[in-house]
């Protein structure tokens, strides 16, 4: 199960530590959701989301100070017996002593930011999310093409690194090279992503390693990207019938999402960049409504339909 330190999560989302006797590095979040713990503080903890990231904001916050001290330490007492892996207050809001010297008793960290409670969810659960997402490795490039994500795969040598090189002098900007981390972040995204080892590095034979950002500038790579269409690449087959209109989509799946892939055959001669920019524009197109095949495919029955008129016509005549 993949999981992130703590600290990590308060590194990135600039958290004030209100216990820095506990240690965060050692405190594994493996939950993107959160949890508004206002039932349990009630009183109420069945189906209580103990594991989650608590997240208490200004009514969590005035409800604890309208309670008596006694209250309150049998409120904690119960509510901080649960593993819960952090509690975060938001809008700049502080615990009592009360709540600090409970919270160091049972392990449990307090932090704070000063952002809105529900911007900063927002922003909190969408990070976790990409973070926390299942995650494969595949062989391939990616490559950001006029907005779409294209992954370009095909066999060792067949010419993906040469394809993503000439993008890149195209004015296209690459995530990675050669491995690919594809992570499932909803039921309709995956973000690609590039090992930290081979991140900016492009592999040409012959050649050898080429840092993209250090020859092309800041503006020719990308951190992340959401893979819209897939590119195939694969040996020219004489004896096999390739798709010539494009009528009906054919897909891919990464972790269970479906993917649109064009199967591209390789002969000498055939710019490789000038294909992946029509497939991504042609992709773009048809997500915005028009597609070029079913116009194509339109147009020829009405034409049909008038011959067959015509005829019809002059066979009365």
């Amino acid at each position: 199960m993949a999981s992130i330190s703590l600290l990590k999560i308060a590194e990135k989302m600039k958290l004030e530590n209100l216990t820095p006797e506990i240690n965060l590095k050692g405190i594994k979040v493996t939950l993107p959701d959160i949890n508004r713990p206002a039932l349990p503080m009630a009183g109420y903890f069945e189906h209580f989301e103990a594991t989650r990231l608590q997240v208490i904001g200004f009514v969590e916050y005035s409800y604890v100070k309208r309670m008596s001290e006694k209250e309150e330490k049998e409120m904690l007492e119960k509510l901080l017996d649960y593993p819960i892996p952090g509690i975060i207050f938001c809008r700049e809001l502080h615990p009592d002593e009360l709540f600090r010297q409970i919270a160091i008793e049972k392990g449990v960290p307090l932090l704070m930011t000063k952002r809105a409670t529900s911007s900063f969810t927002a922003e909190l659960i969408r990070w976790l999310n990409v973070k926390l997402a299942p995650c494969i490795s595949v062989h391939g490039v990616l490559v950001d093409v006029y907005g779409e994500g294209v992954l370009i795969t095909g066999e060792s040598g067949i010419g993906k690194s040469e394809a993503a090189l000439e993008l890149i002098k195209r004015g296209h900007r690459l995530v990675t090279d050669d491995v690919v981390e594809i992570r499932k972040v909803s039921e309709e995204t995956l973000v690609g992503t590039a090992p930290d080892i081979t991140k900016h590095f492009i592999e040409l034979r012959g050649i050898g390693i080429v840092d993209v950002k250090a020859l092309f500038g800041a503006s020719s790579v990308r951190e992340t990207q959401n893979i819209d269409l897939v590119i195939r690449l694969e040996e020219w087959d004489k004896d096999r019938e390739y798709d010539r209109l494009g009528l009906e989509e054919e897909y891919t799946e990464y972790l269970g999402n479906k993917v649109v892939c064009h199967n591209i055959p390789i002969r000498p001669g055939r710019n490789l960049a000038i294909i992946c920019e029509a497939a991504a524009v042609n992709h773009r197109q048809k997500k915005m409504g028009y597609n070029a095949a079913q116009e194509l495919y339109t147009r020829v029955q009405n034409s049909l339909a008038r011959k067959r008129n015509e005829d019809e016509d002059e066979d009365e005549d």
